[in-house]
């Protein structure tokens, strides 16, 4: 907790334009000059928030899907939450919409997939984990060969936009409360399951035996993990391999108790997106690249590390 309140702090002095400590502090005690203000208050400490509740959000997300379907590389994007929610606010942005309405439909677009693979996956044998994985699958290709179609019709002038938001982006000012409302409610809703989610990495056998009942666990998984995925997704875009590699990550330091690896997955991601927001907005200073494109570059060998230490 306390390296997360030294990561924002550092995310507010540094920058394109670098502002000392005095300067900050200043600024902290309402004394700084306008510009100074405008620039801690308006662009750096909202980005710096957005960024903890979003990397937050995908790695809770990521515990929780790799629980439903016992699969180390699930993602809180297996299930195509985030295609739903990627044409919602890709469709916003061709119609010229403001910023509020483009976070507000990719959270709609992600709650209509939410209800889709849901009620998909039921089918005539009920509601199974391969039936779910498979219909997440296809729903996400489905979503992609839309997003693709809408990139190919749109303007030129909004693609550059489009292919930002699509790669995770957190320049753009968008309304920071609803996102650490989800996380919250979703941390105090989680955090009571955690018991039950040790069980139940045992298997569905053990769990039933021990007196959890899998199927509405199961279920209340699965919305959990989709309500924080709609809600990281419509504040930032589409950040990848937060989800699935901060889990792991954590899994070697803590172990495989929920109880302790929830809450320090959260964090734990929140820190991960922070500072790769802050080297987003200083590696090629003036010029920003989308905080989705590193976090994948950090991503890729940090996974293959842990792969490998794990053989």
């Amino acid at each position: 907790m306390i390296f997360a309140g030294f990561s924002i702090l550092s995310s507010l002095f540094i920058g394109s334009s670098s502002m000392s400590v005095s300067q900050v502090l200043d600024v902290l005690l309402r004394e700084g000059s306008s510009l100074h203000q405008t620039l801690v208050f308006e662009l750096r400490l909202p980005r710096a928030l957005i960024a903890f509740a979003t990397g937050a959000m995908l790695s809770i997300a990521g515990v929780l899907m790799q629980v439903l379907l016992r699969n180390p590389l699930a993602d809180p994007y297996v299930l195509g939450v985030s295609g739903g929610a990627s044409l919602a606010a890709l469709l916003a942005m061709l119609m010229g919409l403001e910023t509020t309405i483009v976070t507000g439909s990719a959270f709609i677009g992600a709650l209509v997939s939410i209800f889709a693979v849901f009620v998909l996956a039921q089918g005539r044998g009920g509601w199974t984990i391969s039936r779910l994985l498979l219909t997440g699958v296809v729903m996400a290709a489905g979503w992609g060969a839309l997003i693709s179609f809408t990139l190919v019709i749109s303007p030129p002038d909004k693609v550059h936009g489009m292919l930002f938001w699509l790669m995770g982006d957190l320049s753009y000012d968008r309304p920071l409360g609803p996102g650490l409302v989800i996380l919250f409610v979703s941390l105090v809703l989680t955090l009571p399951l955690c018991r039950q989610l040790n069980v139940m990495s045992w298997g569905d056998k053990q769990a039933a035996s021990l007196g959890v009942d899998v199927k509405r666990l199961r279920l209340a998984i699965f919305l959990l993990a989709s309500f924080l995925t709609a809600g990281a997704v419509s504040l930032a875009g589409g950040i990848g391999f937060v989800g699935l590699v901060v889990p792991h990550f954590v899994r070697l330091l803590v172990g495989n108790d929920h109880r302790i690896l929830v809450p320090a997955s959260a964090l734990a991601g929140a820190i991960l997106l922070i500072w790769a927001d802050i080297l987003a907005r200083t590696a090629m200073a003036p010029l920003q690249i989308p905080v989705g494109v590193l976090t994948a570059l950090l991503g890729v060998p940090l996974f293959l590390y842990l792969l490998r230490r794990s053989r």
